[in-house]
């Protein structure tokens, strides 16, 4: 069966994302797609320090949550990443845990589904799901969409569930990823997945 990952960047376990998230699940159970739900936002997650050990231990150099989350994203078919909007921003303690999984992670993620879900009180959304969505396509993680941006408003969980239109494209994303999840599970059984490039890194080390 296959297995896509809803994290939970909010502080609030039962909160605003929890609400969305809550939306998509029963979207894939009927998909036939495994969801599992797991919550890090009010974990004490330290920044990457650029430390490169990560390259020569295979893993993150502080053995926290992010190292336990990772054996289960290189088995996981899609991750959707959920979270507040914080002054125009995802919450420092997520960018922090994505910081780090995608850094520290040598397992290829190319052409696992990506999604970002974003919820705020009134603005900051579409900045917010920018910033997420770089972790997937520098990953080359194909990002599902929806039928409008990935985005929920309200202050508490009740705000969100009066969000119609934001609860249909919670809705509308989970059928996107599970059909983008099964499509590509049926090519790579028949073609297997695109040859992906990587003998050329620019960096102008000669300083022009």
């Amino acid at each position: 069966m296959s297995r896509i990952l809803l994290l939970n960047g909010s502080p609030h376990k039962n909160g605003c994302i929890a609400t969305a998230f809550a939306e998509m699940l029963p979207i894939f159970a009927e998909e036939g797609i495994y969801a599992e739900v797991i919550h890090i936002g009010a974990q004490d997650i330290r920044g990457c320090i650029g430390c490169n050990r990560c390259q020569t231990a295979g893993k993150c150099v502080f053995d926290d949550a992010v190292n336990a989350f990772a054996p289960k994203f290189e088995a996981a078919d899609g991750l959707i990443v959920g979270s507040p909007v914080y002054y125009g921003s995802p919450n420092g303690t997520l960018l922090s845990f994505l910081d780090r999984l995608f850094y520290s992670t040598s397992f290829s993620k190319h052409m696992k589904v990506g999604a970002a879900v974003v919820n705020c009180r009134r603005g900051g959304n579409t900045a917010s799901f920018d910033v997420l969505n770089k972790y997937f396509m520098i990953s080359g993680m194909p990002v599902a969409s929806s039928t409008y941006w990935n985005q929920i408003h309200g202050f508490t969980p009740e705000d969100v569930r009066k969000d119609a239109e934001g609860l249909q494209t919670m809705r509308n994303l989970a059928r996107n990823a599970a059909f983008l999840i099964k499509a590509i599970a049926a090519e790579k059984e028949k073609d297997g997945l695109p040859k992906v490039e990587s003998d050329f890194f620019t960096s102008f080390p000669d300083g022009k």
